[in-house]
């Protein structure tokens, strides 16, 4: 079940490579995704010192008034990955053009996961085209359903 959803990430960014990851949570985070509120726009993973980390995700507290005053909902999250994994994202950050991004954060069993991708951004001209075919499509749809209901 998704608890989030980057829902620009595939219009922005042409998805190379996916990975399934577990995420450093406090327990009044998770009960806020549980409720899904949260926002992985603008989210974006940096590997560093052997660790990576999860950066600008917007995860509000559960209870306001009982959340510690020094809570940032914005703060660097820890992504569980094997050391394999770390290898292949820092060379895939050190690549030109290259990031690595969130696309989904989503429940797995009790478990909370995150699905990030190594990912290129797409140039203003895909984004076009994509926009073009998507409504050429809706426009097809349209007109085929008002054929086959007269």
């Amino acid at each position: 079940m998704h608890l989030l959803l980057n829902k620009k990430a595939s219009f922005n960014y042409e998805f190379l490579d996916k990975l399934e990851a577990g995420i450093e949570l406090l327990g009044f985070e998770v009960k806020s995704l549980r409720k899904k509120q949260g926002s992985l726009e603008g989210a974006y993973a940096i590997v560093r010192g052997g660790e990576t980390f999860l950066v600008n995700v917007f995860i509000p507290p559960y209870q306001s008034k009982n959340t510690p005053k020094e809570y940032d909902p914005r703060r660097h999250r820890r992504i569980l990955l094997t050391k394999k994994e770390i290898a292949e994202l820092t060379g895939a950050e050190s690549k030109k053009g290259l990031t690595i991004v969130p696309i989904s954060v989503y429940t797995k069993g009790r478990k909370i996961k995150v699905e990030i991708a190594v990912a290129r951004g797409k140039k203003k001209y895909d984004k076009r085209e994509k926009i073009k075919r998507r409504e050429a499509e809706r426009e097809m749809r349209r007109t085929l359903k008002s054929y086959y209901a007269d």
